[in-house]
């Protein structure tokens, strides 16, 4: 059994610059960002490789997105080693599978029924490796400073993707797509020793065997609950259908598309950095639903086929809605005893990947006998009607919540007799 069972000293009200003084933190957050960066790049140069070969809009879009299909997988059968299984030597492991399938899509000729049996083996276990990082957070930072540390996460995403699409673009003019697998295959190997070096073991949260029959009960509970059901939904289909908005970019302007990309990353950064660091929890919480719509709004102005800057500008304040994940991920955490943390939070992003893939290949499909601008502003249009229509269960959630509502000492002493009883179910909120 680890020894680390502890919290280090982080102050509760802990900033940015406080969170990444601490070593361990600093190291998941790095192995994270590096991740991230390979992540994109990858992704970049299958889309164009696909592109470049079928010119289909659909298997592009798949390409860029596909893998979170078999995200999902992943969170119905193996997420409770989330909490189950020591997370250390877990995305150590993850992270070793992540190095050796973005090397081989880096072998020149390989087919594209190989390329796509990589991407989605890939996803299957990007699942669990989020589940494990977002479980050990919680147990590096104290609850309080958790919106913090997402937020800076989330920042990072943004800005990296920003890099990396610029990046690729960039590399695209002197390298192969070939060669840019390489590229981040050697960002992912960096990714893995720095979590190696930094990242310490920690205790087993989950006092029951993992395996499929742990995770399918406690994914039951998850979803039995009409609050955690709000919000899940709004946490997953309005980005998915958004990000799906955005696999069309190369087929809608391929000249234009590492920019319009980077605009809607460099929004998604701006947002988070706004609502993580300046407004308090009740604020983040009171302008969600705003921030929902922001996300797909803009995107109606595609009906019109605005000439560049106007599309770059539009996407850009677009991508500052991506910041609602913030108060909605907060009241999920708060709905969620500490036992089942990470797979409950493996669970919510590999949901939020998979509509990622679904919107994807809706876009896709739909722009196969569409236009894509005309495809974008019916699927933007979509995502707007279904953040409306479930606004009030969303508000019943944060309601349910504050009626049973204990004091912070109360909380905590819950929380430990959970973690005690040896139960591995979501129990009641």
């Amino acid at each position: 059994m680890p020894s680390h069972t502890t919290r280090p000293a982080v102050p509760a009200t802990a900033g940015y610059r406080f969170l990444l003084r601490e070593r361990e933190f600093a190291g998941l957050y790095a192995g994270f960002t590096l991740t991230v960066a390979a992540s994109t790049l990858s992704g970049f140069a299958l889309g164009t490789l696909v592109h470049d070969r079928t010119h289909s809009p659909f298997l592009t879009a798949v390409s860029m997105y596909g893998a979170t299909f078999a995200a999902v997988l992943g969170a119905l059968t193996l997420m409770s080693v989330a909490d189950g299984h020591r997370p250390r030597r877990t995305l150590v492991t993850l992270q070793c599978l992540s190095l050796a399938g973005v090397a081989a899509q880096a072998i020149p000729g390989l087919p594209l029924p190989a390329r796509f049996g990589l991407l989605l083996t890939l996803g299957f276990f990007q699942s669990l490796g989020t589940g494990t990082r977002m479980g050990l957070l919680t147990e590096i930072v104290p609850v309080a400073s958790y919106a913090t540390a997402r937020s800076l996460m989330n920042i990072t995403s943004g800005g990296t993707a920003i890099l990396g699409y610029a990046l690729g673009a960039a590399l695209l003019r002197c390298l192969t797509p070939h060669g840019l697998f390489l590229v981040a295959a050697a960002l992912t190997g960096i990714a893995l020793v720095v979590v190696a070096a930094t990242v310490r073991e920690h205790s087993i949260r989950l006092t029951r065997r993992p395996g499929p029959r742990q995770t399918w009960n406690t994914n039951v509970e998850l979803f039995s609950h009409p609050g955690r059901r709000a919000l899940l939904l709004n946490l997953w289909v309005p980005n998915g259908l958004i990000v799906g908005c955005e696999a069309l970019f190369i087929s809608y302007a391929p000249g234009q598309a590492g920019a319009l990309l980077a605009a809607g990353s460099a929004g998604m950064l701006l947002g988070d950095l706004a609502v993580g660091r300046l407004l308090s929890a009740e604020r983040r919480r009171r302008y969600a639903f705003a921030l929902r719509l922001l996300l797909a709004v803009p995107y109606l102005l595609f009906a019109f086929h605005p000439p560049v800057l106007a599309m770059t500008a539009a996407v850009f304040i677009a991508g500052t809605g991506f910041a609602a994940t913030l108060p909605l991920q907060e009241q999920l955490l708060r709905l969620t005893p500490d036992p089942v943390r990470g797979q409950v939070q493996g669970v919510e992003s590999a949901g939020r990947m998979t509509w990622q893939g679904i919107g994807a290949a809706i876009t896709g499909g739909i722009a196969q006998h569409l236009t894509p601008g005309t495809t974008i502003t019916m699927i933007a249009a979509v995502s707007v009607a279904v953040t409306v229509g479930s606004r009030r269960y969303v508000k019943r959630a944060h309601t349910a919540h504050t009626g049973h509502h204990r004091p912070p000492q109360a909380a905590g002493r819950r929380r430990a007799a959970c973690s005690g009883s040896g139960g591995g179910g979501l129990g009641g909120s």
